[in-house]
Formats: structure tokens, sequence, C-alpha cells
């Protein structure tokens, strides 16, 4: 006959209730009461059934994720490790990946689709529109927005406006005053605010040092390598091209880098570039970049979920900034006329 957590309950001499809180991670279990409990589930080999604390629950123990990629850097990782931190309580992932392509030409997203199939929903930098929006929030479930933050919903991200602000200060600092900037699809400026907040670090630190933002040095790169390759050719092509780039993600600082060394161009002698991510193969290009913590920014938002699925938390309007830091590597360098003072 199955060990039932029943069993566990009893030979443990804690609730029921207290076992399932223990056995799926969640708050205000003792430490030594969780331990307790995980020892004696071992000792007696109880395996929990899903489906069965599915039925109790009326729950499906499972979070909707809504992204617009799944193979790109920055949403694996934080895919990866939102699913980790439920997968670990028992939770599963559903993924419903967007068409790629602006708001206005993509299909609409049905929010409709995740009624009774989810619990929650985690949504990443996806730019959606009105219409979406209300549809997620008339399903009545716990929101947590990774990369952007929308009202009535938890959010987990970054200062955009400020990660722009550190990469061109850093050139600023290295004598430039002639800054390019690499950012995203100019159509999704409604609806995406990360590339937009971005630009808006990039032209502040530029007013801040006297500079007005020059709109020829301002070019689409639409955050992918190639985007990245197009955006560096048109930049130095121009009469007075510049002498450094602040792309608004690695990858596309990967591209510049690549096609400007290939229009024989040297790094960082005669282009600085900076990125943004701290993308695993930044090191191999000697990228220096603004470092984000995208794992850190998946597990938070699992967490917070999980505490309004729990009822330990009521706070639907939480937003959590994690830091960010600029990591300084071989692809910039100071301006060949700069005088700069002693660090």
């Amino acid at each position: 006959m199955p060990v039932t957590i029943d069993d566990v309950a009893r030979t443990a001499g804690v609730s029921t209730a207290t076992v399932s809180r223990a056995l799926r991670g969640l708050p205000h279990v003792n430490e030594l009461t969780r331990a307790a409990v995980h020892r004696t589930a071992l000792d007696l080999g109880y395996v929990p059934s899903k489906s069965a604390s599915t039925l109790a629950s009326g729950r499906t123990r499972t979070v909707g994720v809504v992204t617009p990629h799944i193979a790109k850097w920055y949403f694996a990782h934080a895919i990866e490790a939102l699913e980790e931190e439920l997968r670990a309580v028992g939770y599963d992932v559903l993924l419903l990946v967007l068409p790629p392509g602006p708001t206005s030409t993509r299909p609409a997203f049905d929010p409709e689709e995740l009624r009774q199939r989810v619990d929650a929903v985690a949504v990443l930098t996806v730019p959606l529109t009105g219409s979406e929006l209300d549809g997620l929030r008339r399903l009545r479930l716990p929101m947590a927005f990774v990369g952007a933050s929308v009202a009535g919903a938890v959010s987990v991200r970054i200062d955009d406006v400020a990660v722009g602000r550190t990469a061109t200060e850093h050139l600023l600092r290295l004598g430039h005053t002639r800054i390019g900037h690499i950012g995203g699809d100019p159509d999704e400026a409604v609806n995406f605010h990360t590339p937009v907040d971005r630009r808006t670090g990039w032209m502040s630190a530029l007013r801040a040092a006297g500079l007005s933002p020059d709109r020829s040095l301002d070019v689409p790169g639409m955050f992918t390598v190639d985007g990245g390759r197009r955006a560096v050719r048109a930049l130095l092509a121009l009469r007075d091209p510049p002498t450094a780039v602040f792309a608004a993600s690695d990858e596309m600082a990967f591209g510049a880098m690549s096609e400007a060394r290939a229009a024989g161009v040297r790094i960082p002698e005669q282009l600085s570039v900076v990125g943004v991510d701290d993308h695993e193969l930044a090191g191999l290009f000697g990228l220096t970049t603004v470092g984000q913590p995208v794992e850190d920014q998946g597990r938070a938002a699992a967490r917070l979920l999980l505490a309004a699925l729990d009822g330990s938390t009521t706070h639907s309007n939480e937003h959590l900034l994690l830091p960010v830091a600029l990591v300084e590597r071989s692809s910039t360098a100071a301006h060949a006329t700069a005088v700069l003072p002693d660090r």
C-alpha cells in the first residue's frame, strides 16, 4: 500500500498542511521542521502525487510563461532560471511563444488560451498591446513581468536608463565625444520600453556632459548580431563617424565589432564598443559591457509568483530593481587625442 501524506504527517508529528508546505519549499515552516519532514518522507519512501494534489487544491500547479523568444540569450537564461525555481517546488512551466515582429503586424495574443491551464503567469519583456494586457488582467491570476514593469502586477527588472547612462559615461570618461548608439526596433517603441530607456540613458549622459545627441549616430540594430553589423556599417559610412559605440545588447555589440574589424577598423584603437548583458561570450570577444543578473531576475519572478499563490504576500505592485555593473574589458580605450585625468 503506497505511503500517503497522512503517514508522513503522523510519523513526523506535524499536520498534513505542514508536510505539504515543507515538501513544496514554501515559507513559514521552521527549518528544523522542514528537515524532519524531508527526512521522514525519504525514510518512508513517500512520493507526492501531483494529480492528487491538483484535484484537491483545484490548481494546475503550472505557471504560464509568455515570451517572444526561447533561443535568444537573455530569454533562454531567464526561462531556465524561472523553470528551475518552480520545478524545485513541484510546478511545471507552460511556454507560450509569441510570433516575432511588431505588435502592429503580428497575430494578436489571446490570454484566454491560458485560462484553467495555469495558476499564474510570467511575462518576459514582451511588447504587448493594451487589449492583450487587459486580457491578462481579466484572468485574475498572479502575474509577474520580467524585464519590464506594468501597473497592477509585480515585476523584476533592471534600471535600463541607468544602463545606458553607465555605458555612455564610461566612454565619456575615456575622452570620446562622438558616441554612436545601436538600439532596438523603432516600431516597438510604444510597447517595449527596454530599448527606449537605454537610449534615454545614452542621451541623458551626453547632455549631462554638455553634448547634444546626434540623430545620425542613433541607428537601430534590432537586438540581433546581423542588426549590429548593419548598424555599425551605417555609422562607419558617415562623413564624421563615431569613435565609440554603445550597443544596447551584447549580441548587437558582437555584430558591430565583427563588421568593424572586417572593414579594417581597429578595436579599441579606432572604435571603442560597449554592450549590455555580460553574455557568456563577452569575455571571448573582450567586450566591455554593462552586466545584468538575468538568472536572478527569473528566480526572483518565480519566488514572487509562488508567494502570491501561497497567499504569503498581498503586494500586487511590488517592483524589484536588480543592480547592474560595468565590466571593463579590452573593447574600450581612451580616445586617441584625449588627455585623461589620473585615476
